[in-house]
């Protein structure tokens, strides 16, 4: 697997994911009926040409998963038992069609598990850039990481 393991991980230890995603009008519609949220700011147009946008936002709860997902391939991918929780999340800035998104990764802490010795504990920090690198989101996450089993 390409993710890293627990003993891979320290603290301050940066990625810049090379992952890139412009967001489009149907990946929000899609998102935004899927989930059941009829919020008229991303779904409908001429309602949002009405507002201070002057047209419709991006779903900020997409542009959290695009963030993190971008995350996965250089870090967790496969050696993650999984998330424990997310905190601190911001949108700075809005999202709209046609953005491309990137994402960035830094650690903030790696420590043992006080319950299951085979894992430890690691809290990342993700920030989402747009096109411009206007921070357009971050999060702060905990996950559940495997520890090698040769050590």
């Amino acid at each position: 697997m390409a993710g890293l393991y627990f003993e891979d991980f320290t603290v301050d230890r940066h990625f810049r994911h090379p992952l890139t995603r412009t967001v489009n009008e149907a990946d929000n519609t899609m998102f935004s009926l899927m989930t059941m949220n009829p919020q008229p700011l991303h779904i409908d147009a001429h309602f949002s040409e009405g507002t201070e946008w002057g047209q419709r936002l991006f779903n900020s709860l997409m542009t959290l998963a695009i963030m993190i997902g971008m995350s996965v391939q250089d870090t967790t991918l496969g050696t993650t038992v999984g998330n424990l929780g997310m905190s601190d999340v911001r949108f700075p800035k809005p999202v709209f069609h046609g953005d491309t998104l990137r994402s960035e990764t830094r650690v903030i802490s790696a420590r043992e598990s006080k319950s299951r010795p085979d894992v430890g504990i690691v809290e990342f920090e993700h920030t989402c850039f747009n096109q411009r690198d206007e921070v357009v989101a971050t999060c702060r996450r905990a996950a559940m990481m495997w520890k090698r089993k040769d050590g």
